[in-house]
């Protein structure tokens, strides 16, 4: 199955090499590009795309509200954020808005690749050391990062699942969250699904943000 992509970046000589590294792989092509987040989602009227990749710095309308609208959309494409910089809070406010995950502009091309295909299979990609930093620098700023949990529906998780999501919010991935806990891989997935599920969260990234807005996890990384 092909892997349908768009390229939105105002600045043509980063698309074409992206476009050239895309077209290279027999699962992915190409199918739309635009160079601001208004000519973004008048192609996305008329245009399938399976992921978009978005920069978040671009003139009419940013890559944040860009992501905000694409979102609000029924069955959204994935939206990986592309930035120049890991501690930037516009690559914050985007994964706020939605996308699935960010990527520095200059990754090298097998991991833009892999993030690209994770996304696309409903994985979210953030590096964690990435994450954490972004977090760590932009939670304080949170309206509502608190001493205490101030999200309702936290309530809903068990001890387990909280114990999870936390761990979950440090970055960790599965198999590490399984060894702290002496669980298997396949329970700790279970729990993260019942995660999301309970709280109505889309993916991990999301999970991330909800947890330090919370004060489930604070900066700093510790619950």
């Amino acid at each position: 199955m092909t892997i349908r992509v768009m390229l939105v970046d105002d600045q043509v000589l980063l698309r074409t090499g992206f476009r050239m590294v895309l077209a290279a792989q027999p699962d992915m092509e190409v199918v739309a590009e635009a160079g601001d987040g208004v000519e973004a989602l008048e192609v996305l009227r008329s245009t399938a795309v399976d992921v978009v990749l978005m920069d978040v710095r671009m003139p009419k309308l940013d890559g944040v509200e860009t992501t905000r609208r694409i979102c609000m959309e029924a069955d959204p494409p994935k939206v990986l954020i592309l930035t120049t910089f890991d501690l930037d809070e516009y690559a914050f406010s985007g994964l706020k808005a939605g996308a699935s995950g960010f990527m520095l502009k200059d990754v090298p091309p097998g991991e833009l690749l892999a993030a690209i295909r994770a996304v696309h299979s409903g994985d979210a990609v953030v590096a964690p050391s990435t994450t954490r930093r972004l977090l760590d620098r932009f939670a304080p700023m949170l309206p509502s990062a608190g001493k205490e949990p101030q999200f309702k529906a936290l309530e809903r998780l068990t001890d387990r699942e909280r114990e999870v999501m936390v761990l979950v919010a440090q970055g960790l991935s599965n198999g590490e969250i399984a060894a702290r806990l002496v669980l298997s891989e396949a329970t700790v997935k279970t729990h993260v699904g019942r995660i999301l599920t309970k709280l109505g969260l889309r993916d991990r990234v999301q999970v991330v943000v909800l947890a330090y807005e919370t004060g489930l996890v604070r900066a700093g990384g510790h619950g």
